[in-house]
């Protein structure tokens, strides 16, 4: 028995939300709907402009890996976050909600915790201005052989791959997770880190992930062409392979089993964390052995409740919408 079922990697980052219109959008030169990387001295203006803020652990894989814990899977998440008031925030509400924090917070660290600053207007849009700090510091020296070794699923947050030491990071849990006869994968996390990294994300890809999750976007920038072909290529250098299409039906492809699974549309109030929990969870209906198109609908069902609320995490329990569901 390995210690756990899901291990995931990625940025430890604390999300601050606040609701707002788009006239304070304007004031504030925020570009709608995007994330957008801003420096410290940015960060800290547009954090003292936020109104009523709520702030929860986030990051995308951290999303994921806390949705698996809170649907009951043993998990943890490998993440850096400094000894401060907000890295000691992360790691004990991560902790208390039923996910493995692994790596102490590193005291005297030069970056502080990494925090987002997500503005949500009217329309469910999330307008995402990131300060990543000391998260995107990670490296090799922050995975442990016995938390990546001992994982069945390892998941990994494609935003780390902008820097080298991300990258090394990723190559040492792989080895580590296959060493222990686990499967590893990835989420591409955003067209733009494909444009960057592209070459280096289809080796990966090929050679060392078992499964790839990603939107339509994702896999034409990492094959650039066309989404059939780009899901042929995927298909043909990695087992399993998920395509979600902005409301679209989401793709899932395993060897030559291929299903299409319908999402139902519902209006969001906040789309904050869709993508993170869709993938929790697929992952969690894989982890405990269902078929893709089980799986694929588990993760819309999560998906479709993280948007229909506030906030980047499920507000009810999801295995009992699954249930309701007939799902398990």
């Amino acid at each position: 028995m390995k210690k756990y079922q899901v291990v995931g990697i990625g940025n430890a980052i604390v999300d601050v939300l606040s609701q707002c219109d788009d006239d304070f959008l304007d004031l504030m030169g925020i570009e709608k709907g995007i994330m957008q990387l801003v420096e410290r001295e940015r960060g800290e203006l547009l954090y003292g402009a936020m109104k009523e803020r709520t702030q929860a652990p986030g990051g995308s894989v951290g999303n994921t890996i806390a949705g698996l814990g809170n649907l009951g899977l043993t998990s943890a998440f490998i993440g850096r976050v400094r000894d401060d008031a907000l890295g000691r925030f992360y790691a004990k509400s991560l902790t208390l909600e039923g996910t493995d924090f692994p790596n102490p917070p590193v005291a005297g660290a030069e970056l502080p915790t990494s925090r987002s600053m997500i503005f949500v207007s009217a329309d469910g849009e999330r307008s995402m201005n990131t300060y990543l700090g000391i998260s995107a510091d990670l490296g090799p020296e922050d995975v442990a052989d016995d938390v990546a070794g001992s994982t069945e699923y390892l998941f990994l947050e494609g935003y780390l791959f902008d820097k080298d030491k991300g990258k090394e990071a990723f190559h040492k849990a792989a080895a580590a997770c296959h060493k222990g006869g686990g499967k590893a994968g990835i989420a591409l996390s955003d067209p733009f880190c494909v444009d960057r990294h592209r070459t280096d994300f289809r080796r990966l890809v090929r050679d060392e992930m078992d499964y790839v999750i990603g939107n339509q976007h994702e896999y034409e920038a990492l094959y650039q062409t066309g989404l059939e072909e780009a899901l042929k290529q995927a298909a043909a250098e990695c087992s399993t392979v998920v395509c979600t299409r902005s409301g679209a039906d989401v793709v899932l492809i395993r060897g030559t089993e291929r299903v299409e699974v319908p999402v139902h549309r519902v209006v969001p109030v906040d789309a904050t964390g869709a993508g993170d929990q869709f993938a929790a969870g697929f992952l969690y209906g894989v982890a405990t052995g269902q078929t893709l198109a089980v799986a694929g609908r588990m993760g819309c069902i999560a998906a479709a409740e993280v948007i229909s609320h506030f906030g980047a995490r499920p507000e009810v329990d999801v295995k009992a919408l699954f249930r309701g569901q007939g799902l398990i």
